[in-house]
């Protein structure tokens, strides 16, 4: 059974314009900070070492299709489930939502790859073990999936 991971931002006043709405870079920070959360929640991050260094998570392609305007002090729920779960790569889809509506939809797609001083990211196979602890949250199809139609795991 496919689980969504859900933690709550409040939109701070440093995310908004001038007129109070929520910046669109915003949502962006706020999908990676929950894309954290829900690796911190299972015991890994995105940035690890093991017995061959340091390994990270390059971001090759994020999207966010915007629906409805956050506002100051508005209190978000993101949704965080992994619509890929590659060989190389990982694609986490994200909902955003103010009290059940739907304001944005996103996609990130971040890359394991080894990471060394003075040399470009090389891409790697995720290791089974970090694999295996985000199975929970691979949904059955790339699309998104409504708040009730999954079991939650709360930040």
């Amino acid at each position: 059974m496919t689980t969504a991971f859900v933690t709550t931002r409040r939109v701070e006043f440093s995310d908004t314009d001038a007129a109070g709405i929520m910046h669109f870079a915003a949502y962006f920070r706020m999908m990676e900070q929950a894309e954290h959360e829900l690796l911190r929640s299972v015991g890994l991050s995105v940035m690890m070492h093991d017995a061959d260094g340091k390994m990270s998570w390059p971001r090759v392609a994020a999207k966010c299709d915007f629906r409805s305007a956050a506002r100051f002090e508005d209190v978000l729920q993101i949704e965080v489930q992994i619509a890929r779960l590659g060989m190389r790569s990982i694609t986490y889809g994200h909902r955003i939502l103010r009290d059940g509506q739907l304001l944005a939809e996103g996609q990130i797609t971040a890359v394991c790859c080894r990471v060394a001083l003075g040399q470009p990211p090389q891409s790697m196979p995720i290791p089974a073990a970090f694999a295996e602890k985000l199975r929970a949250f691979v949904t059955a199809a790339p699309t998104s999936i409504a708040p009730s139609a999954a079991p939650t795991h709360r930040a």
